[in-house]
């Protein structure tokens, strides 16, 4: 007869490391194992629930790519998306990135035609599409810098740097926006804006095919702050006394529904608005990393996103912020 060990009694974790690897790895069945230890089937059930509550087994679940076809489809009914360009989760940040960067590409190639013109933002997540490798039409298309320069001129996520290499992936050419990305004071921005050469190259990309942007989640330790655009202060009292849940290219703060929110960091970056945005054909948002649901759900709403690209963890959370959060 098996001998129970009380449900509230210590368990020595070699045991329920052995039970696990039993059933998980060696493919036993629960009453294979309760005949091995000495154990009731049920005992045995539980033993496995502590092992994964203490962790002693974690359990990755594998999404077939039905799957995230069945996620675009509830994205593009829900937002009134032209697409959802779903990647399947992976382990790290930059694996994600690339995959998400790799459906962004290949979606972009079936848009550019003789005579594109498309607007790009800054950003890692704009920057990994630039970089992706594959097959890509040569065409006479062209790549219009969306936003200002930053600091470092030759940084891999500067818009004129981005630019530079998709013209350069599609044999076309490319125009930079000859203003600092960031001023310190929204009478500077009124200048640079009024300039002829800032404004004609605005002026452009405002009539776009197409725009490539990056959607940020506001966070006290983003890359923003790092630049010494905005203080942690700024961005902790925007989100907790305005409600601000992201930005749009860096920029352009909104809230849960959509809305633009104003904040005390409001006109200090040169770059195309969200108004700008709504009238431009295909808007295409980038986001590979999990923790920009909410903001990516502010985005959405906010009517300026034509083309969600984004990972399958990202995707079922916005989903279900949607329903919690009318």
């Amino acid at each position: 007869m098996a001998v129970e060990h009380p449900d509230n009694s210590p368990v020595d974790s070699e045991l329920l490391t052995e039970i696990s690897v039993s059933y998980y790895q060696d493919g036993d069945t629960q009453e294979e194992i309760a005949k091995k230890f000495g154990l009731s089937r049920v005992k045995v059930g539980r033993l496995l629930k502590r092992a994964r509550e203490e962790g002693i087994v974690e359990i990755t679940v594998k999404y077939h790519p039905v799957f995230s076809a069945k996620l675009e489809k509830q994205l593009v009914e829900r937002f009134g998306l032209k697409r959802a360009l779903i990647a399947l989760d992976q382990p790290d940040d930059e694996s994600q990135r690339a995959q998400v960067a790799s459906l962004a590409s290949n979606y972009l190639s079936s848009l550019i035609r003789e005579g594109t013109v498309v607007t790009a933002g800054q950003g890692r997540n704009v920057a990994a599409v630039a970089q992706h490798v594959g097959v890509v039409p040569q065409k006479k298309c062209t790549f219009i810098s969306g936003i200002g320069g930053i600091h470092d001129a030759g940084s891999a996520i500067n818009a004129d740097h981005i630019c530079r290499q998709l013209a350069k992936k599609y044999g076309g050419g490319s125009e930079t926006l000859y203003a600092p990305a960031y001023v310190d004071d929204p009478l500077i921005k009124l200048a640079f804006m009024r300039n002829a050469t800032v404004k004609g190259t605005f002026e452009r990309a405002r009539k776009a095919d197409v725009a490539l942007v990056g959607v940020g989640d506001l966070n006290e330790k983003s890359h923003l702050v790092k630049l010494g655009w905005f203080k942690p202060q700024e961005i902790i009292e925007a989100k907790i006394t305005r409600g601000v849940v992201g930005d749009v290219g860096g920029y352009d703060f909104i809230n849960a529904r959509g809305e633009l929110v104003d904040t005390t960091m409001n006109g200090r970056v040169i770059g195309l608005s969200l108004t700008d945005l709504r009238r431009i054909p295909t808007v295409i948002a980038i986001a590979s990393e999990d923790s920009k649901a909410l903001a990516l759900l502010g985005a959405l709403r906010s009517g300026a996103i034509d083309v969600l690209a984004t990972s399958v963890a990202n995707a079922t959370s916005i989903l279900n912020l949607d329903k919690q959060m009318p």
